[in-house]
């Protein structure tokens, strides 16, 4: 992302991030407890995510059983992912007969394996299906339940995992959320209240890659970072030309709302037409859409991320993940304020219409460490990291991901894949005359004892340091680098740990503010998910206000009731 990099400028920045994470690990030695020596290469590589994560004592126990509500495009990818020695799904809900047809069937290609699949079909023609989450949650405990994962459009997050909790579940939802801020309180209220864990699904807290790039970031080589720019762009604007085949399988007719059911005029992932199989049982029946699920039509469950009301947008969809790893890289310290411009810029009547942005750009001021409100509590109010995040549907020539731009270097994380590092040219009478920078310098890090970590420039190729990133030629969707397996396992360690302390689970903090038993805590969970929420949600209100929105404490704290909505809409 950022710019186009070459075939050459990608290896040599790979090389330079898989080298400076090993040569930190060496010089670090709190850090060798995760890290393995391999003598024979002269490299070092790095453990499992379970030692990474501290989850590795596994072995021997019995995995959680579990459901999970919402079988849809983002809860096949969950189950597609899950590793049944830690979760074993014995319930599914769905409103829609395709969802769950596909998620036992899987699909041919790409990470929704379906459970015949993963289970055998034999073991899956087993799993109970329901179509009314209310029902599984009543027959719960019948069926052994511990745990639910909640993959459903994003404003049925909170009343589902309050409910999952008032009946002693676990619960893994799915990000965002929440669709407004009060409702993230009362999800993390409810948590504290049953004694049960909630874990929200920004699964860039369980990558490995974005674990060793933080380590990097850390380590102070990328000098003063005042600049870090995400994007996530797309483009949908290609004419959708269904077969003769799939057009019969398309609802026809008028929706319950009276409107025409219409088929896509563009490829587009959020806009999908609408399977007759799931439109015909709400035909017949209205009312069960209305008065049991809260949609207003057909048309609405199935593009529910198209409507304001029922989704959050890009912001929600997308550029959550990246604030995500930006508050992660800056020490999950909270902006300052946004401002932003976003608009249905490209989509309209007769073009796949909708009420969400299509396209948006916010720019964000974090806190740098010396700030006041800054990681080190400084003094310094000018210590401020602008941080910008697009998102536009008609064109994806540059890949998603982030780049942090430090006075000394420059890093980007590549679509969730790949991380590469350069190093910026050194000025002045005390640069090196070698000492070169840019997309072509080979580096190594140097500094230990009081030294700071610098990059200085590598005359050689040498043993490439730690194979973090993804492997040439390895699979696009790559499960130990982007987390979704990794975020639960440690959810089912997380419960079996509570379970055999023998004692509710426990939000207590410690005087200075941090989990008192965050090892026994997903990385994510309800006040870290929270936060994310504000930035997103915050953003929107932002693009729609066209106005400076800065960030209030109140909003952050979970015991208050102060949050955005009431003030900015």
């Amino acid at each position: 992302m950022s710019t186009k990099l070459s075939e050459e400028d990608k290896r040599v920045g790979a090389y330079n991030f898989n080298q400076a994470a090993a040569d930190i690990a060496a010089n670090n030695p709190d850090r060798r407890t995760f890290m393995k020596a391999v003598t024979a290469a002269g490299a070092v590589l790095p453990v499992s995510a379970a030692v990474y994560f501290g989850y590795d004592s596994w072995k021997g126990n019995k995995a959680v059983k579990a459901a999970i509500i919402g079988v849809g495009d983002e809860g096949g990818v969950l189950i597609g992912e899950h590793n049944p020695e830690y979760l074993q799904f014995v319930a599914t809900c769905d409103l829609r007969p395709s969802n769950q047809k596909r998620i036992l069937e899987g699909e041919p290609n790409g990470p929704r394996k379906g459970f015949n699949k993963i289970y055998g079909k034999d073991v899956a023609a087993k799993i109970k299906q329901f179509s009314d989450y209310k029902q599984l949650i009543s027959e719960a405990k019948s069926l052994g339940i511990e745990a639910v994962v909640i993959a459903t459009p994003l404003f049925t997050h909170k009343d589902i995992a309050v409910e999952c909790m008032n009946a002693g579940l676990h619960v893994l939802c799915e990000k965002l959320m929440a669709r407004d801020v009060k409702s993230c309180k009362e999800m993390i209220a409810s948590a504290k209240k049953n004694g049960v864990l909630l874990s929200v699904g920004h699964q860039r807290h369980y990558s490995l890659l974005y674990a060793h790039a933080l380590e990097v970031v850390n380590s102070g080589i990328l000098g003063d970072i005042k600049h870090i720019r995400a994007q996530w762009p797309r483009n949908n604007s290609w004419p959708f030309v269904p077969t003769e085949a799939q057009l019969k399988t398309f609802a026809t007719g008028k929706d319950i709302d009276g409107k025409e059911f219409d088929i896509p005029a563009l490829i587009d992932g959020w806009c999908k037409p609408v399977p007759k199989e799931d439109a015909e049982p709400f035909l017949k029946d209205p009312d069960a859409l209305l008065k049991k699920t809260g949609f207003k039509s057909i048309t609405e469950l199935v593009r529910w991320r198209l409507y304001d009301r029922t989704g959050g947008g890009l912001m929600a969809e997308l550029g959550s993940h990246q604030l995500d790893a930006t508050s992660i890289f800056l020490g999950k310290v909270h902006p300052l304020s946004v401002s932003g411009v976003g608009g249905k810029f490209f989509y309209g009547k007769g073009k796949n219409d909708r009420e969400s942005n299509d396209g948006v750009f916010t720019t964000f001021e974090f806190p740098g460490p010396n700030h006041p409100k800054g990681k080190n509590k400084g003094t310094d109010e000018s210590d401020v990291v602008v941080m910008t995040y697009t998102s536009f549907n008609t064109n994806e020539f540059e890949d998603y991901g982030e780049c942090l731009m430090g006075s000394r270097g420059t890093m980007i994380v590549e679509k969730e894949a790949n991380v590469y590092l350069y190093k910026e040219k050194e000025k002045g009478p005390a640069a090196k005359k070698d000492d070169k920078g840019g997309k072509d310098t080979l580096v190594k890090v140097t500094g230990e004892g009081s030294k700071k970590p610098a990059m200085e420039a590598a005359s050689t190729w040498g043993g490439g340091g730690a194979s973090i990133a993804k492997a040439a030629g390895g699979p696009a969707w790559d499960t130990e680098i982007r987390g979704y397996r990794t975020e639960m396992e440690h959810f089912a360690y997380c419960i079996r740990r509570w379970q055999d302390l023998k004692q509710p689970v426990s939000y207590e903090k410690n005087s200075d503010g941090t989990m008192k038993h965050k090892d026994i805590l997903p990385r994510c969970h309800g006040e870290v998910a929270m936060a994310d929420a504000i930035l997103a949600l915050t953003a929107n209100m932002a693009m729609a206000k066209k106005q400076r929105i800065e960030f209030e404490h109140g909003w952050f704290d979970a015991e208050s009731p102060d949050a955005p909505e009431p003030k900015y809409g």
